[in-house]
């Protein structure tokens, strides 16, 4: 499963970004998939994640009532919509797909599948 994320930038803060992925794989819905972040000097963090069907959905407490994840199984394609930009949101953004059901949706090492990062800068 190949995945490439897209729409990382520049942002002010307060501003809104959408990140999108695409995967490759034909069986894209049986994947579980989350985003992490890693910001210079800092471990990858967690930040959310979405099951198969769409019908579950997952976020770190920091982003919680300010991103939204969401999928299209038809487009083989996970989003991350984020509102309300802080600084401390700037990172390198990371799609990635469980193939294992997301028991352990929080940590990295249980995904199977990673994209290749896209930054999102949020200047204050």
């Amino acid at each position: 499963e190949q995945l490439v994320e897209s729409g990382g930038g520049l942002v002010q803060a307060g501003g809104s970004l959408r990140l999108s992925c695409a995967a490759s794989g034909r069986t894209f819905s049986r994947y579980f998939m989350g985003w992490f972040r890693q910001a210079p000097g800092k471990e990858r963090e967690f930040v959310s994640a979405i099951g198969g069907s769409g019908g579950w959905l997952y976020y770190a407490d920091s982003v919680k009532g300010r991103f939204t994840v969401s999928r299209d199984n038809g487009k083989n394609t996970v989003y991350l919509q984020m509102n309300s930009l802080k600084p401390e949101d700037t990172a390198v953004y990371y799609c990635t797909a469980d193939a294992h059901g997301g028991r352990r949706y929080k940590v990295a090492d249980e995904y199977d599948y990673w994209g290749q990062g896209t930054q999102v800068t949020v200047s204050s």
